[in-house]
């Protein structure tokens, strides 16, 4: 009930976005005030020394007209992104921070924001759409209409209780060059700047993961390389320093292709084998979410379609209860490079309705 209260004062004519400074958020902007809603926008600093950032922001915010807030969010993103994604690595797992940070920081973040300034709505530049079903009022992320754009799957973690609030003005864009135009049609100066880095608190041009993990105190401990049959092929960095489906940069000549088929944190050994080696019908993960809050039943399946990175295809599968809480996905076509730590993601048609960490 006094939730209920609290969300009637809430007014559906404002909307707090994150504001990156970034043409995606700053085109964003544009299209929520096209709207007529009030924007208010919202400047996440993940090391809370970004001036040159905020500035850049603020200037944005200045150019569209609209109100300006700043927080410090860097203790947090230290504790729940950045230990995380040290942590993972360490123990020879591939992390997705963006996949840890958007439910417990950005979208966290902006529905306090949001509550704080009187706004019912939240929204973010991302490329994906919401969808509400009205039979059973959920609410899910729906991929983007940009396919090669789509940023759905980092999305699945999101409950309804930011999917009722959250709008994506960029959703139903099938080309980033619309953007861009837009950009250019407010004569603004990030119009044509490149697409923000892959990991938002390194500094790809300066530092590799594996140095910043090392300035941080991550000490790469060498060990064996093997093969599938145990026999041991010569020695490695560090198994920070490696991922599963990985071939460049292996430091070692075997006379023909070798990848990393697996990565053993308690032997400390990289499995070394050949590209087929990498191809399974079968992927099991933890941690798993669900929009509908629901989890499997034993003995229960669903057939979905199932992505395991990024940048892959949705491909046929059915999920299964495995027990203690991990779930059992089995592809009707064998999958290149399951990576632990990484999220596999599940759809309904182009709807999210759920995933976890690839164990």
């Amino acid at each position: 009930m006094l939730m209920r209260m609290i969300m009637t004062k809430l007014s559906k004519n404002k909307v707090v976005l994150g504001l990156s400074g970034g043409v995606d958020s700053t085109t964003a902007a544009l299209l929520l005030k096209e709207r007529g809603l009030e924007v208010i926008g919202f400047y996440f600093d993940v090391s809370g020394e970004n001036e040159e950032g905020a500035g850049a922001a603020e200037d944005l915010a200045g150019r569209l007209g609209i109100k300006f807030i700043k927080v410090d969010v860097s203790s947090e993103f230290e504790q729940i992104v950045i230990k995380n994604f040290c942590e993972e690595y360490s123990c020879g797992r591939t992390p997705n921070p963006c996949v840890v940070c958007n439910p417990n920081i950005k979208f966290k973040k902006l529905i306090e924001a949001a509550d704080r300034e009187g706004a019912y709505y939240i929204a973010t530049g991302h490329y994906a759409r919401i969808s509400h079903n009205e039979n059973t009022d959920l609410y899910y992320v729906r991929q983007g209409a940009n396919e090669r754009k789509d940023q759905s799957y980092m999305l699945y973690r999101l409950g309804q209780d930011v999917l009722s609030r959250l709008i994506f003005p960029l959703g139903d864009f099938s080309d980033k060059e619309i953007t861009r135009e837009m950009a250019r049609q407010y004569d603004l100066p990030n119009a044509d700047t490149a697409d923000s880095q892959e990991i938002c608190f390194i500094d790809d041009t300066r530092e590799s993961y594996q140095e910043y993990l090392g300035r941080r105190g991550y000490k790469s401990v060498p060990g064996e390389f093997v093969d599938c049959e145990g026999k041991v092929l010569g020695k490695h960095k560090g198994i920070m320093n490696y991922t599963v489906g990985q071939r460049k940069g292996l430091g070692i000549a075997l006379g023909k292709p070798a990848f990393v088929t697996q990565i053993n944190p308690e032997t400390n050994q990289v499995t070394l084998g050949d590209n087929a080696d990498l191809f399974h019908n079968e992927v099991y993960s933890v941690d798993n979410v669900f929009a509908d809050g629901k989890m499997l039943q034993q003995g229960e399946c669903i057939s979905v379609k199932a992505k395991i990175r990024y940048a892959s295809k949705p491909a046929e599968a059915v999920i299964s209860a495995a027990g203690d809480g991990r779930l059992l996905t089995r592809f009707d076509e064998p999958q290149r490079a399951a990576t632990p730590g990484q999220s596999i993601v599940f759809y309904l048609d182009d709807c999210v309705i759920g995933g976890g960490f690839i164990d």
